[in-house]
């Protein structure tokens, strides 16, 4: 049997962007991605503290260092520039690994830098 565990989490990010002529998804800057362990098109939540939106999309690479945080096509209707966002990834594990794991979650400031890494 297999479990659903949060596998990662860029938590409190602030929106930079929003796209709506873009065919869908989100950028992330890419060193978020790679701190994070989320890879380019994988399935996310993302969750809109601002006015609690919840939806699931794919992620797209921004420029490293950058600081983007972008919502694009339909997803850029459920957010504002400014809006905080949590975004999240999920694995399938076996019990056994269940027990062990232990989330990545990065904790960025208000230009999405990184100021703390658990897990």
């Amino acid at each position: 049997m297999h479990r659903t565990l949060l596998y990662a989490k860029i938590h409190n990010c602030t929106l930079t962007a929003a796209n709506v002529n873009y065919v869908g998804s989100i950028t992330i800057d890419q060193s978020l991605l790679e701190a994070a362990g989320i890879f380019v098109h994988e399935q996310v939540q993302v969750v809109n503290v601002a006015n609690g939106e919840r939806f699931v999309t794919y992620v797209i690479p921004g420029a490293a260092n950058s600081g983007v945080i972008e919502l694009n096509g339909a997803a850029a209707r459920l957010g504002v520039v400014g809006d905080r966002l949590i975004v999240m990834s999920y694995a399938q594990m076996t019990v056994e690994e269940a027990n062990t794991h232990q989330p990545r979650v990065l904790f960025v400031d208000e230009k999405n830098r990184i100021v703390e890494i658990r897990g």
